[in-house]
């Protein structure tokens, strides 16, 4: 028997409770496992589900950057057309209000007459003032020379613009033409713009 004995193992009912683990598995400790194995899973899926939320909005908000960015240059090129718009706008109106000035008072040239004169030098030879025919006419019946003003004739110029007149000497020529004290006008209006 000792030889049986020591071949002979001895052997032991299996617990079917599963408590050492190798046994059986019951119904409680399944819906443990199962239990443990949604929360694993859940965790791992959540744990995914945050990264790609994150990865979305990230690529959601570089994208809204680059729109908003990308608004800001049409803005940009629009606000520098608005303004090259109006500067063109002042100009027009300018010119109409210059030239109505011109057709409701005619008398303005005796000024700009008097004033493109007044820039010569007093020794100046051979003064020649060039006028539209009618301001020609206009200047002859009410300004003659004043004193210390060089003699000068009147050349009627039928190109010449109302308004305006050109002053020649032999040495000088002063432009006091309706589009030289127009432009004159804008260029202050438009500043750099024009240049």
């Amino acid at each position: 028997m000792s030889d049986l004995g020591a071949r002979a193992e001895r052997w032991q009912v299996p617990a079917i409770d599963g408590s050492d683990g190798a046994g059986y598995l019951t119904a409680g400790r399944l819906e443990e496992l199962q239990k443990e194995a949604r929360e694993e899973a859940w965790n791992v899926g959540h744990a995914e589900g945050l990264a790609a939320g994150e990865a979305l909005v990230k690529q959601r908000v570089q994208r809204f950057d680059e729109l908003l960015h990308a608004l800001e240059r049409p803005f940009e090129e629009l606000d520098e057309q608005v303004e090259k718009q109006l500067v063109e706008l002042a100009m027009t109106v300018v010119r109409q209000l210059f030239r109505r000035e011109i057709k409701l008072d005619p008398t303005h040239v005796i000024g700009v007459v008097r004033e493109a004169i007044g820039l010569l030098p007093i020794a100046s030879r051979n003064v020649q003032v060039h006028l539209h025919p009618s301001d020609a006419q206009l200047v002859r019946e009410t300004l003659t020379p004043a004193d210390g003003e060089p003699a000068w004739t009147i050349v009627e110029d039928p190109l010449m613009s109302a308004g305006g007149c050109t002053v020649t000497t032999d040495n000088s020529r002063i432009d006091a033409s309706a589009e030289a004290r127009l432009n004159d006008v804008i260029q202050k209006i438009a500043g750099d713009q024009r240049r």
